[in-house]
């Protein structure tokens, strides 16, 4: 499983960039979202913290396959 995601940096980057951020216009959607959780979330539903991690989960699996490489590569034998 962990070679699998070291393996995926450029599908987890491209999967980013475009799902993460989807729509574009008039600012990604991902920033709006984080934005109305950071102002405390008021009137937030069931439906927009999925939306959340939706749109997040794409991040977070660029950030795990780049500290995987990170770790993998300064390994000290």
């Amino acid at each position: 499983m962990i070679k699998w995601i070291t393996n995926n940096t450029g599908l987890f980057l491209i999967a980013s960039l475009t799902l993460g951020l989807a729509p574009f216009i008039p600012e990604p959607h991902l920033w709006g979202k984080l934005r109305w959780v950071a102002g405390g979330a008021k009137g937030m539903q069931i439906m927009d913290y999925f939306d959340l991690v939706m749109h997040g989960f794409p991040w977070l699996l660029l950030l795990l396959s780049i500290g995987l490489r990170i770790r993998s590569t300064s390994k000290i034998d």
